[in-house]
């Protein structure tokens, strides 16, 4: 426009071909993006517009009927196939979501199948009642199910059983209300008028729950579950205005299969399909189950409302129905019939429960006792720690004098003329340095606790070798061990000395409490469990005075002299330095039982498995 000014020249600059061709490229490249992105509901679109035309331009007759029937069957038989293909692909949570929708389908696919037979095969119109209206009615439940399973939301282990429950509480629930409401009328006592009267109330009341669901699924998620949820919210708001519609035309006598009529219900299945189809390209993740502890208690409710409705309606049954007499003779005997199913629905999901709660309540009674045991351990390992610490320093010192005494013992013998009494007097002397010192090097040994070189180790053999020693030194027959090997029992990795010093202190102690008690017999098995070499000594013996105590660091119940109360506390600190574990109790008949566990050998465990 400035070129038509005086003194103004119009000035063009060409525009390359590159840039026009990079900018058509761009656009060309968004197009086919988003086409791609939205491939499957154009199709659906293309799909249900061609019906339209279709059903426009065609002329009623057998042609359009079977057209028309043919066409929904076929839309329900993919959108079918599509779901099945998801609950086989998709991940193991959303199986029971994409089983329960094929569920739906096939339902309603077999209705279907049922209208081609009839208009298609024998070329006659639908009866009414039509016996198929019965699938037809009932092919909602698994949807609705699958819904409320939200495999939006993780679930905790256990629950899929309280959804199977649910579903069939659901499908019971839904049955009687089938056969309490509609079926006197359908063929008790047939009434065609009030049949479809009451099949359609209850359809819309079935198809309003459908959308009650879903559009609370779509409420409480996110992502890509937030966006099926609301496209399937999407085709049951369709379908449900189409069926209404339907039935308007139907009461009417204006339907015909292939008709207008026809064209909501085709666009809202290939709009399920094209949401089905279209879910693989979608972030559908799981999120944790946080729901609000109000609404944990809404499905008990409603069951408890179930089973409270059904006296109700008997009574009304009884009482204020003027229906004729079969009728009401078959809503009583509906109403008995379904309190038996929903009360053994409800006795049964109250039963898994409570199997549910025990186990939680074992698992949290074995979770405090391995804290305790854990617990102990460590208090066990201080213990011994800050005690050692104590006990080395002391050992030392006391060690020197006593070297000097018992070194000037030696040196007073040596000499000639001493007298008997002196004699006798010198020998205690002795005899009681020697204790000290046996004393001094136990202390020493508690103290230390030296790992040492750790090989491969038979624990069998040193278990027989130990048991052998240690039996011969308690003649009479009084005192008898048995010794019980497993084939399988694995080698451990450890310091072999240190191990035969944990099975002669242990297997000493229980030979000690038989002769104390007067005779007995100790059991000893070696076996693997897992990948630990268990060790089991089991003594018929008077039992331990304090369990909880036997590893404390000077605690014994024998006579002063004879013990120190330092072996099991050694033993329990090699037991553990070998990463392993030891336990004692007293058994329920009478006796000690002191369990060893090790960890087995890496070459053994892979032999024995």
């Amino acid at each position: 426009m400035f070129s038509h000014l005086p003194g103004v020249t119009e000035v063009t600059t060409p525009i390359p071909n590159d840039a026009r061709n990079l900018g058509s490229g761009l656009i060309e490249s968004l197009r086919m993006s988003l086409f791609r992105r939205h491939r499957w509901y154009a199709t659906a679109a293309g799909i249900t517009l061609a019906y339209a035309v279709v059903s426009l331009t065609a002329r009623q007759g057998p042609t359009l009927t079977a057209f028309g029937d043919l066409a929904l069957l076929l839309a329900m038989l993919g959108a079918a196939a599509a779901t099945l293909s998801n609950s086989l692909r998709r991940p193991a949570e959303e199986r029971s979501f994409w089983s329960l929708m094929s569920l739906g389908l096939l339902l309603w696919a077999c209705n279907e199948a049922a209208w081609c037979y009839y208009e298609i095969v024998l070329g006659r119109h639908i009866p009414d009642p039509f016996f198929f209206d019965i699938v037809l009615f009932f092919h909602l439940v698994p949807m609705i199910a699958a819904v409320a399973w939200r495999p939006d939301l993780r679930k905790k282990e256990g629950r899929l059983h309280f959804s199977t429950l649910n579903f069939l509480l659901l499908l019971a629930w839904w049955s009687f209300l089938y056969a309490f409401v509609v079926f006197p009328h359908q063929y008790v006592v047939v009434n065609v008028q009030l049949c479809d009267l009451y099949y359609d109330r209850l359809y819309e009341l079935e198809n309003g729950l459908l959308l009650l669901v879903l559009a609370l699924a779509s409420f409480t998620s996110s992502g890509g579950w937030r966006r099926l949820y609301l496209n399937v919210l999407g085709v049951a708001a369709v379908y449900g205005c189409g069926a209404r519609l339907l039935d308007w035309a139907v009461a009417n006598k204006s339907y015909y299969s292939g008709s207008l009529y026809d064209v909501p219900l085709v666009g809202a299945i290939a709009w399920f399909t094209a949401a089905v189809l279209s879910a693989h390209e979608w972030n559908l993740d799981t999120d944790e189950f946080r729901l609000d502890p109000r609404w944990k208690k809404l499905i008990p409710r409603l069951a408890m409302l179930a089973i409270l409705s059904l006296p109700v309606l008997g009574f009304w049954t009884l009482f204020f129905d003027k229906s004729p007499v079969p009728s009401r003779i078959f809503r009583v005997f509906a109403v008995l019939t379904a309190m038996l199913v929903l009360g053994a629905f409800i006795f049964l999901r109250q039963f898994i429960q409570d199997q549910a709660l025990m186990r939680v309540l074992e698992e949290s009674r074995q979770s405090y006792d391995s804290q305790k045991r854990l617990q102990t351990q460590l208090v066990q390992k201080e213990k011994l720690a800050s005690l050692g610490n104590l006990v080395a320093g002391a050992a030392h010192e006391i060690n020197h004098p006593l070297s000097g005494v018992l070194n000037n013992v030696d040196l007073l013998w040596t000499q000639e003329g001493l007298s008997e009494e002196q004699n006798v007097l010198l020998r205690k002397i002795a005899t009681h340095a020697q204790r000290t010192r046996d004393l001094v090097a136990n202390l020493l040994s508690f103290a230390q606790q030296n790992p040492g070189e750790k090989v491969p180790v038979e624990l069998n053999i040193l278990l027989s070798r130990a048991a052998q020693l240690l039996e011969s030194r308690y003649p009479g027959g009084k005192v008898r061990v048995s010794l019980s090997i497993a084939k399988d029992f694995p080698r451990v990795h450890g310091n072999p000395n240190q191990l035969f010093q944990v099975m002669v202190e242990i297997i000493e102690n229980a030979l000690d409490a038989l002769q104390d008690a007067g005779g007995g017999s100790l059991e000893i098995t070696a076996r693997r469990q897992g990948g630990e070499a268990v060790l089991q000594f089991s003594d018929t013996g008077p039992g331990l005075r304090e369990p909880e105590r036997v590893f404390d660091p000077f605690y014994t119940t024998k006579p002063v002299g004879k013990g120190t109360g330092l072996g099991l506390s050694v033993v329990y600190g090699v037991v553990q330095d070998h990463g392993g574990q030891i336990t004692c109790q007293n058994k329920p008949n009478g006796g000690a039982l002191f369990s060893v566990r090790l960890p087995a050998e890496a070459a053994t465990m892979t032999a024995g498995a």
